[in-house]
């Protein structure tokens, strides 16, 4: 009998770039990991409408309509719970998640990072910071998510050489690939390795 493929939800914010990488790479048969919720935090989020277009399941949870973090988090933990979900996966989730929520999903939160971690940790402006440090490269991490913003456990990384004439924007825009492509062979090691019933 086939191993079940581990039910994952993917939190964005934007655009959904990394979330559509993973569920192009879902759609392999053998890919151990199975995208079956995208939830935004933000309802005009443009990764919405890509997912749907997919064939995703989405749902809008508006941190703007809750008057705490805690009840906002309390409604995206039952969503993923009554969904089903085993693993979650971050990306470009502009949230920080409390150590309640964390606690919740012990070992069980992705998200991949536009930096080489411990540098540049935290939401705004890594590929700026890189060039104004003089960094001669920059890339990505995946690692899991815990009650320290962006100090979990590293995955894996992806790194890509600054060049002389680079922007923040040309940096991103070399760096997404890199993102795309760590992200996917991330989710389908650390799913592969998990089995189902996390």
């Amino acid at each position: 009998m086939p191993r079940q493929k581990i039910r994952t939800a993917v939190l964005i914010s934007g655009r959904g770039s990394n979330m559509i990488a993973l569920a192009k790479a879902a759609q392999n048969p053998d890919y151990p990991a199975d995208i079956l919720l995208v939830i935004s935090n933000r309802p005009g989020a443009p990764g919405l409408e890509k997912a749907r277009n997919s064939g995703l399941a989405t749902a809008t949870i508006d941190h703007t309509m809750f008057n705490t973090r805690c009840a906002f988090e309390e409604k995206l933990h039952l969503t993923l719970q009554g969904a089903g979900i085993e693993l979650i996966c971050c990306a470009g989730f502009m949230r920080i998640l409390s150590p309640w929520f964390v606690r919740k999903w012990p070992d069980r939160i992705l998200n991949i990072h536009p930096s080489l971690l411990p540098k540049y940790k935290g939401l705004v402006d890594t590929h700026k910071r890189a060039l104004e440090a003089g960094d001669p490269e920059h890339g990505c991490t995946v690692h899991y998510v815990t009650d320290e913003v962006d100090g979990g456990a590293i995955l894996a990384q992806s790194r890509i050489p600054v060049l002389p004439d680079d922007t923040a924007e040309s940096l991103a825009d070399r760096l997404i690939e890199k993102e795309h492509a760590l992200y996917a062979a991330v989710l389908s090691d650390i799913a592969a390795q998990t089995g189902s019933g996390i």
